[in-house]
């Protein structure tokens, strides 16, 4: 492999870990919370990036100005976030807190079950008479999403090496995201709270904190990744479909487990890692091969750090 080629696949394993990332935080921060693993958050993420498609294309984005599109993009991911927090809230409320002393296989197993009706939900969404939809006679195809980023080489087309505001949008935007969490968490009244609540909730709970609140917002934190994460993805990839939220879900809870669950740092790095990990093996080895290289790396981490590549330095999970 040449120089250029080397770092370009580091770059699409980087931009692509970023996403990976953004989803897994959700993972991990509801399990270091309450030791439970959201299969379901995988397909929130793509039930958002349905929402993302069907606002973009109520609004008209692709035929909008610079400045109005700028507006627009905002407005679409502040909408998302909200979108996916109100659902993850709904989802603790509703299914997750009625089994809180439950068997730990009924949440579990619950879990699955969503996962599997927000995929049909996504099928349904997908027949949506809108022009977003391919007018709803393909609800289970791949949609495109609009290509509104400039995607030009800012080294010029000539170079070999590819990087592109596209590319700086996503990483930008994406680590911008990711140090606001570390921040709250670590830094704010809301933060201690989730810590104390993760180490032992009774203690919490006996000190005066709401546990009940620290995990609606937890879920809400979660929530609002997926919904901002679906946005960029949509705008990195450009197609969306049903099955995205499993497979993409599958990459981020395995970035979570990798970088040491119940630990946000952890989560990063395990999605970066992923990533990179993925655009080398399609590389080299051919996407055929991808999943199997993925979990045998995975496999033999574990073997050798059960915790976690970060999961051994972290005494707070969250």
């Amino acid at each position: 492999m040449t120089v250029d080629l080397i770092f370009q696949q580091l770059l699409i394993g980087i931009t692509n870990g970023m996403v990976f990332a953004l989803i897994a935080l959700g993972y991990s921060m509801v399990y270091g919370v309450l030791e439970l693993i959201n299969f379901a958050h995988g397909d929130l993420f793509m039930l958002a990036s349905f929402f993302a498609l069907t606002l973009l294309g109520a609004l008209g984005a692709s035929n909008a100005s610079p400045g109005l599109l700028a507006v627009e993009l905002v407005a679409v991911v502040g909408a998302c976030a909200l979108f996916g927090a109100a659902v993850n809230v709904g989802l603790e409320r509703v299914v997750y807190r009625p089994l809180r002393n439950a068997p730990k296989l009924a949440p579990l197993v619950s879990a699955i079950g969503l996962s599997f009706i927000f995929q049909n939900l996504g099928l349904f969404w997908g027949a949506l008479p809108m022009d977003v939809f391919g007018g709803g006679t393909k609800a289970a195809a791949p949609k495109a999403f609009p290509d509104l980023l400039p995607n030009y080489n800012l080294f010029g087309e000539s170079s070999s090496f590819r990087l592109t505001p596209k590319d700086l949008v996503v990483i930008v935007s994406s680590l911008a995201v990711m140090a606001a969490l570390y921040a709250l968490v670590k830094h704010t009244k809301l933060g201690k709270a989730m810590r104390a609540v993760a180490h032992d909730p009774r203690a919490a709970r006996l000190m005066g904190i709401d546990v009940e609140r620290v995990i609606a917002a937890t879920f809400a934190i979660g929530g609002a990744l997926a919904g901002f994460g679906a946005v960029i993805y949509g705008l990195y990839i450009n197609t969306v479909s049903y099955q995205i939220g499993y497979q993409n879900g599958l990459y981020a809870f395995t970035a979570a487990v990798l970088g040491g669950i119940g630990n946000i740092a952890g989560a990063v790095v395990g999605g970066l890692v992923i990533g990179i990990v993925r655009a080398f093996s399609d590389q080299l080895i051919g996407a055929q091969w991808q999943q199997a290289v993925l979990f045998t790396i995975l496999i033999v981490i574990l073997v050798f750090r059960p915790s976690g590549l970060l999961g051994a330095h972290a005494p707070e999970k969250v």
